[in-house]
C-alpha cells in the first residue's frame, strides 16, 4: 500500500511544480557597468647577477628574531676581492645541496700571503704544495647537512664516516672547537677543504672565546661567500675584543704592523703546531705582509672607535693612552673566558672588587697584565687545537691525513 499512495502524491504532484515553474518570471537586475580587470600577471622570477658586489644574505634563517641590521654595519667586515675569484668562490659554495647558513672562504687560496708562491688554486690538484681554497659553512642542524652532504658527496668523506653516518659525524664534530673537516676535495676544477659548525657554537666563540678556533680565524682577512646578521653582528664583536685584547700588550706608540702581527698571533698562541713541523713559524709574518691593506680595512674604523687611541688614517703609527684608567676600559670588556683567566692569575681582595672601578684600575695597572694575557689567551688555544689535530685523522682518513702533513712539515722547514 505504501509504494502506491508515494506514487500517487508524485504523480499528482508533477503538474503543480510545472505550472509552478512555467508561472515563475525570472527577471534579471540590470548590473552596472564594471571596468574590466585585466589578467592576473604572476611577478617573474629574477635572479641576481653572478658578481653582484655584497655577499648573499642566506635564506635558512626564518626563526631568527635578529632584526635586520643597518646597511652599513659591519662594512668593515666585506673585503673585496676579484671578479673572477669571487666567482669562483660562490659558484663553489652553490654546488652544495645541503643548507648553508652562513659562509666564508680564508687563507693562502683568497689573499696572498708570503712564502707562497703565485699560482692559481686550479694547481692544487697536481701540485700537493699548492694552497687549497679554504672554506668554513656554519649551519644550523650538522647532522641534518652531513646527511644530505653525504648522499651528494659521498666522496668528500672517508669510508668509515659513511659507514657509520651523519649522526656520527656531528658527533665526532661537535667535540673540541666544533668543527668537522673534508679535506682535498677537488670541486669546480679547484682542490678545497672546508669545515662545518654550527651557528651557535661559531657565535659562541665569537663572544666569549671558548676555544678561539674559530674566533681566531676570523681575526684574519676572510672573504664572506653567505651572510648572516647574527654572525655578522657577533663577529664585530669578536674583532673589537681582538683590538682590546692586543692593545693591553702594545706600549704607548706602535706601528700598526705590530698591531696587525699581534692581532693575528691570537690565533697561534699556544697553538702546538707552531712549536711541531706542522706549521709555517713565519706564519704571521707571511699573513700581514701581503695582507696589510686588508688589515687596515677589517680594523681601522674599529681602533678609532675607541677612547684613548690615535690613528689617522694616512699614517702608519698608533699612539694609545696606557694610563691604568685607560686601559682598564679595554680590560673589562675582553670575552668572559679570556676574563676569567685573568683574573685567576690574582689573589683575591674582597674589599678591594667591592669597589668594580678601582678593582679594574688595579688590575690594569699592573706590569705583569701583558705576560698573564698571552699565557691566558695560549691556555685557550692549546687543548682544542691539539685536539682537533687528532679529530684531522678521524675526519680525514689515513692517506689525506698523510698528504696534509707532508705538506705542513713543508712549510715548516721553509720558514725556519
Amino acid at each position: 500500500m505504501l509504494p502506491a499512495v508515494v506514487r500517487q502524491r508524485s504523480a499528482g504532484s508533477l503538474p503543480f511544480i510545472l505550472t509552478r515553474s512555467l508561472a515563475t518570471e525570472h527577471v534579471s537586475s540590470p548590473l552596472p557597468d564594471l571596468p574590466l580587470v585585466p589578467p592576473q600577471k604572476y611577478p617573474q622570477k629574477t635572479t641576481k647577477p653572478r658578481l653582484y658586489p655584497h655577499p648573499r644574505t642566506a635564506e635558512h634563517n626564518q626563526n631568527s628574531t635578529l632584526p635586520k641590521l643597518p646597511p652599513k654595519f659591519g662594512r668593515n667586515q666585506l673585503l673585496p676581492v676579484s671578479s673572477s675569484t669571487r666567482a669562483l668562490l660562490e659558484s663553489i659554495v652553490d654546488r652544495f645541496d645541503a643548507p648553508i647558513r652562513y659562509a666564508f672562504a680564508y687563507g693562502s687560496g683568497v689573499f696572498e700571503q708570503d712564502g707562497y708562491a703565485a699560482s692559481s688554486p686550479a694547481q692544487a690538484l697536481e701540485d700537493p704544495g699548492a694552497p687549497m681554497l679554504d672554506f668554513m659553512f656554519a649551519v644550523t642542524h650538522p647532522a641534518h647537512f652531513h646527511s644530505i652532504n653525504m648522499h651528494q658527496n659521498p666522496s668528500h668523506y672517508p669510508l668509515h664516516a659513511r659507514t657509520l653516518g651523519s649522526s656520527y659525524v656531528s658527533k665526532i664534530g661537535e667535540m673540541g672547537p666544533g668543527v668537522w673537516f673534508n679535506a682535498y676535495v677537488p670541486v669546480n676544477g679547484v682542490m678545497i677543504k672546508y669545515g662545518v659548525t654550527t651557528v651557535d657554537n661559531l657565535c659562541s666563540d665569537l663572544l666569549n672565546w671558548r676555544t678561539l678556533y674559530l674566533a681566531g680565524r676570523m681575526h684574519k682577512p676572510l672573504r664572506i661567500i653567505k651572510d648572516d646578521a647574527r654572525v655578522r653582528l657577533t663577529q664585530q664583536v669578536n674583532l673589537t675584543s681582538a683590538i682590546r685584547a692586543a692593545l693591553l700588550t702594545l706600549p704607548e706608540e706602535f706601528s700598526e704592523v705590530e698591531l696587525f702581527e699581534r692581532i693575528a698571533g691570537i690565533s697561534y698562541t699556544g697553538d702546538p703546531r707552531m712549536m711541531l713541523p706542522a706549521e709555517n713559524r713565519g706564519k704571521v709574518g707571511n699573513i700581514v705582509r701581503k695582507q696589510s691593506p686588508q688589515f687596515k680595512e677589517l680594523y681601522h674604523r674599529l681602533v678609532v672607535g675607541l677612547p684613548g687611541v690615535h690613528w689617522p688614517v694616512q699614517l702608519t703609527t698608533i699612539k694609545q693612552d696606557v694610563s691604568p684608567r685607560a686601559r682598564s676600559a679595554h680590560l673589562k670588556k675582553l670575552p668572559s673566558n679570556l676574563l676569567a683567566g685573568v683574573k685567576n692569575n690574582y689573589a683575591s681582595n674582597p674589599e678591594l672588587e667591592a669597589d668594580e672601578a678601582a678593582y679594574w684600575v688595579e688590575l690594569a695597572g699592573d706590569e705583569r697584565l701583558p705576560s698573564v694575557l698571552s699565557a691566558e689567551m695560549g691556555k685557550i688555544v692549546r687543548y682544542p687545537a691539539t685536539l682537533q689535530s687528532v679529530k684531522g685523522i678521524v675526519s680525514a682518513g689515513i692517506g689525506k691525513s698523510i698528504r696534509y702533513s707532508s705538506a705542513k712539515i713543508g712549510k715548516w722547514w721553509s720558514g725556519s
